[in-house]
């Protein structure tokens, strides 16, 4: 009986799906414990630390604009693209240009990988950030600003934040 017992576990669970199992798990929690969401006022006091507030003639209110319709102020937030790039962090940073994926032959110009733009401490994702508006098109660099951010009001995005 105990060798069938353990025959009918081996058949239901092939060697190593276990592991394979456990280490999917494990990263799994090692990705959502590193995740952040932030409220709109707390993202706009680190962004305010980090200098954002005028860089390139954008305000705060525009980050924030811009991470909430990117990323909804998550970190940890990756996108697949259909070319197998990703879009990585809080304002979705692709890494056909801006980061090191996978892809080798990539230009990474922020000169980092893109799994450090998705670190809750932003320190990475706004040195990156600042590169791309430095671009002739600045934060129209992003769809999403394009769409959601330019030419509106936005003093809604920091109303009521002890700035």
């Amino acid at each position: 009986m105990e060798a069938r017992s353990w025959a009918l576990r081996g058949h239901l669970c092939p060697p190593g799906s276990m592991l394979l199992a456990f280490a999917s798990l494990l990263g799994c929690l090692l990705t959502s414990s590193q995740a952040r969401v932030y409220s709109r006022c707390e993202l706009a006091k680190v962004l305010q630390d980090f200098g954002m507030e005028g860089y390139r003639g954008y305000t705060l209110a525009d980050w924030v604009c811009l991470a909430y319709f990117t990323s909804g102020f998550n970190t940890a937030a990756v996108d697949h693209e259909p070319d197998g790039s990703t879009n990585n962090g809080i304002f979705q940073i692709n890494s056909r240009k801006w980061c090191k994926n996978l892809n080798t032959e990539v230009p990474n110009v922020c000169h980092m990988y893109c799994s450090d733009l998705l670190n809750p401490n932003l320190k990475d994702t706004v040195i990156c950030a600042m590169k791309i508006t430095q671009q002739p098109k600045g934060l129209a660099s992003w769809e999403a600003w394009r769409r959601h951010c330019q030419g509106k009001d936005l003093t809604d995005w920091v109303d009521g934040c002890d700035l």
